[in-house]
């Protein structure tokens, strides 16, 4: 593989390029899925490829070839090259990179139990039987289980004598019970709508126990047939971690991703309330127990690795501090527009993408004192919402709206009722702001989003969000007409 970085950056720079940088990418892929008692299909992929990336007269250009032979990635680089060349042509502010070090290393995600290595019979026998005790509830309309698995060999190298290896595995799974009368439609899903997603080996699904929390989530779909709509008003609201995660990624993680902050992203994926000006004066972005952070070195999340698509090291960086906004999502050629240096957010989806700033694993940080069941307890009268069903939330991120897929009733400390098309509605920093309880390390799990969207062409994530729930007072609940 050095071989071939090589020859891409020795061509890029004999041709012009200030700075050059190549990713070799090979990508393996699988999936199962089973609906209702069948095997619905099966699937694998394989690709590889390398992406070149240069600096010309102050500008970027890309280029990338799925041949690894000599002539073809001299070829990608020289165009590349070109590319960058004729972009400098209408360049408003050249590009400036901060001085990171030269990476040097080998990461490789923590695996147990090779899932590429489990024989596929043994894959679909553990997501049939799943299937097959939801499928002990009669009145279900149809059940769906999944799994998914990627795996990714990386070799970064640039121009400034960086050169690093990397084997990131991630894995998913999850079950899905669906009961349907007349008009109504109710799902519950386990551990999360979409499946759980880890970066860890086939160890990682055997502990979710798929099969062993069917029939519970299969009874809980039924009896929201018959369950009461939830209840419109002013509510104190828990927040399950199944729910939480998406709630920090949605208001969190993409506002804080500094791209989007300076309109790079706002034909697509939009823009951010938390201009920079924000950044300078403390802004308060929730209550004193809100500390977020995005960490690149989490264990088990999606967002792990040695280091980013720049070659910048794998880190902790602090986005919210005891409620005060205090970082960004950032890159080489973002950060120094701050006064800082990069964060290690770039990455890329595959060999033929060029990198953005992406979340790694934006966690909101456990606080000592309750478990999530103590946070019930210490609840008089409230809602407990679980697993997420729907979403919406503005192009800056800021008035959002979320639907779950069920809600308990919180009376005297005890979970009672359960309610139907759950909505909760608010404003990202008054709704944190709000937050009055933060669970401890007892119920503090990663959870993670196997299909975060964002560029043009589209990329799609793997980012991952430790969380332990959390409790918000005088939230909007219901916002629609049932």
């Amino acid at each position: 593989m050095r071989e071939l970085t090589d020859r891409a950056l020795d061509t890029a720079t004999a041709r012009g390029a200030s700075y050059a940088d190549a990713r070799i990418v090979r990508r393996l892929e699988e999936s199962i899925s089973v609906k209702t008692g069948r095997v619905e299909g099966v699937a694998s992929g394989e690709s590889e490829g390398i992406g070149i990336r240069v600096i010309v007269d102050g500008a970027w250009g890309f280029a990338s070839t799925n041949r690894l032979e000599t002539a073809d990635i001299e070829h990608a680089a020289a165009e590349a090259v070109r590319i960058a060349r004729a972009s400098a042509t209408a360049l408003r502010t050249p590009v400036a990179l901060d001085d990171r070090p030269p990476a040097h290393g080998r990461f490789e995600t923590p695996v147990e139990e090779d899932p590429f290595a489990v024989p596929l019979e043994t894959k679909i026998a553990d997501l049939v039987a799943a299937d097959s005790a939801m499928r002990r509830a009669k009145d279900l309309a149809f059940t769906e289980s999944l799994y998914g698995a990627q795996r990714e060999w990386k070799t970064f190298a640039a121009s400034d004598g960086s050169f690093t290896e990397q084997v990131i595995t991630h894995v998913g799974a999850g079950i899905e019970a669906n009961a349907v009368r007349g008009n109504d439609h109710q799902r519950r899903s386990y551990p999360d709508a979409g499946g759980g997603w880890q970066g860890a080996g086939y160890e990682y699904i055997r502990s979710l126990d798929l099969a062993g929390r069917a029939e519970p989530l299969a009874a809980e779909a039924i009896a929201l047939l018959s369950a009461p709509q939830c209840p419109s008003g002013r509510f104190t609201i828990v927040l399950d971690p199944s729910q939480l995660y998406l709630q920090i990624h949605e208001s969190c993680g993409h506002p804080t991703e500094l791209d989007r902050v300076f309109g790079t992203e706002a034909s697509y994926a939009g823009t951010s309330f938390l201009t920079t000006d924000k950044l300078a004066s403390s802004f308060r972005y929730g209550s004193e127990l809100i500390d977020i952070v995005a960490d690149a070195t989490a264990p088990g999340g999606m967002g792990t690795f040695g280091w980013d698509d720049e070659g910048v090291a794998a880190q902790a960086v602090p986005l919210v501090r005891e409620g005060i906004f205090v970082g960004y999502l950032s890159s080489r050629e973002t950060a120094p527009r701050i006064g800082r240096r990069s964060g290690g957010a770039m990455r890329a989806d595959g060999w033929n993408r060029i990198p953005l700033i992406r979340m790694t694993n934006i966690n909101l940080l456990p606080k000592p004192g309750m478990s999530l069941e103590e946070i019930v307890a210490d609840t008089d009268d409230g809602l407990y919402l679980a697993s997420n069903r729907s979403w919406s939330i503005d192009d800056r991120r800021l008035n959002f709206q979320f639907a779950t897929e069920v809600a308990y009733e919180i009376k005297g400390g005890k979970l009672g009722r359960l309610f139907r098309n759950p909505t909760y509605t608010g404003i990202t920093p008054e709704f944190w702001r709000s937050c009055d309880a933060v669970g401890d390390e007892r119920s503090y799990r990663m959870l993670g989003t196997p299909n975060c969207g964002k560029g043009e062409p589209g990329q799609v994530g793997h980012v991952g969000h430790a969380v332990s729930g959390a409790r918000f007072r005088d939230v909007q609940v219901g916002v629609g007409k049932w």
